[in-house]
């Protein structure tokens, strides 16, 4: 068998990249809120039914940028998952917050809604929603706990871009929703994200907020006659150069969320007979969300078969990855006072859990070569 160099991950070009990256330099705006930052917006607003979207430098920045529009104060909690990437728990505990951490579901790798009314005190703010790999949480109960103890929702879609729960994009469930554009994400900006806002009342603030605490955005608009500091800010308005790689993106935005599911479809349909001999299992898709096919993983039986066919694959030229170490067993995390044993089903798949290269240009000679070397691992 031929041996070939998979990486896990590689940006692709789809449509007119260079051709937009070229536009926005001979224009001479690439200091972002040009044309591409402004036609991104409106994009994700009218696709995604979002009332306010504002381009972000990262998924990390628009995390942060909600985090401060809930004006969270020292002992307020946020209930999260510990099995998600830093930037989440990052961002309350940049604002003097606590993060309180909750177990997983076993087969959708999301929050247990089940577990969180267990999590509320009088101190919780709010939930934090992580939409692992595109699948949606089961958003109809986590609102129902919210709206009993008056908390709010922040959704965590950096993974859920063009995903839906229920025929509603992820994105639009939060008061307050983050997206990710990073290079390893289906839609990419190289770095880049959105910050989503769907409770209205948080819209004004935050054009400020993203404005370095001013506020610019009304005097462009000619509601005021200058503009001066009003709030605390920073600098998270990306460069109009990743915004215009992203438009064109956005503009193939159905054929490579359809490669995407190609690839997915083609890789269970192969693995499925490992499934069914039991040396595996196979991501689980729940009836009321529609996917963007963002990860495709396999859960083996324990760490060490794990990672033996990680290496066994990477001896092979494939660059298959594990996924989070569970922020509560981090330094950071038992400085916060969290332990082993902790979340159970959390430590459990995050031993287990294998990611399988997943990307645009991934040839199906490529794919069958990745299959085989699996396959070839178990026989």
């Amino acid at each position: 068998m031929k041996k070939y160099k998979i990486p896990f991950n590689k940006p692709c070009i789809v449509g007119k990249e260079l051709e937009y990256i070229k536009k926005a330099i001979e224009k001479g705006k690439l200091s972002g809120n040009g044309e591409f930052t402004k036609k991104c917006d409106s994009f994700i607003e009218k696709k995604f039914g979002i009332k306010k979207a504002l381009l972000t430098t990262s998924g990390t920045d628009a995390l942060e940028m909600a985090c401060i529009l809930l004006d969270l104060k020292q002992d307020d909690e946020i209930i999260l998952p510990s099995y998600t990437f830093v930037s989440s728990v990052n961002a309350i505990l940049l604002r003097g917050a606590r993060p309180v951490f909750a177990d997983i579901r076993p087969d959708t790798l999301n929050i247990d809604e089940n577990k969180l009314e267990e999590k509320i005190t009088d101190k919780t703010k709010a939930i934090m929603l992580v939409d692992y790999a595109g699948i949606g949480c089961e958003m109809d109960k986590i609102r129902k706990i919210a709206e009993k103890y008056n908390l709010y929702i922040i959704e965590d879609a950096a993974q859920g871009v063009n995903a839906k729960y229920k025929n509603r994009y992820l994105g639009s469930f939060g008061d307050v929703s983050a997206y990710s554009f990073h290079e390893t994400k289906n839609y990419i900006a190289g770095e880049g994200g959105a910050l989503l806002i769907n409770n209205e009342k948080f819209i004004e603030r935050a054009e400020i907020i993203w404005e370095k605490g001013t506020n610019r955005q009304q005097f462009f608009r000619g509601e005021i006659d200058k503009y001066t500091w009003v709030d605390i800010g920073s600098s998270f308005l990306p460069s109009e150069l990743n915004a215009a790689y992203l438009w064109a993106q956005f503009e193939h935005l159905d054929d490579i969320q359809n490669k995407r599911k190609e690839l997915f479809e083609y890789y269970y349909t192969e693995l499925k007979q490992l499934e069914e001999k039991k040396v595996l299992s196979l991501p689980i898709i729940s009836n009321e969300c529609s996917p963007n096919y963002h990860i495709f993983y396999l859960i083996l039986k324990n760490e060490k078969t794990r990672n033996s066919l990680m290496d066994h694959l990477k001896s092979k030229g494939i660059l298959a990855v594990f996924h989070y170490i569970p922020l509560h067993l981090s330094p950071m995390g038992k400085k916060i006072g969290y332990k082993n044993g902790d979340f159970p089903i959390t430590e459990d798949l995050s031993e287990r859990l294998l990611r399988l290269p997943m990307y645009y240009s991934l040839t199906e000679t490529e794919q069958d070569y990745i299959i085989k070397n699996i396959i070839e691992f178990f026989y």
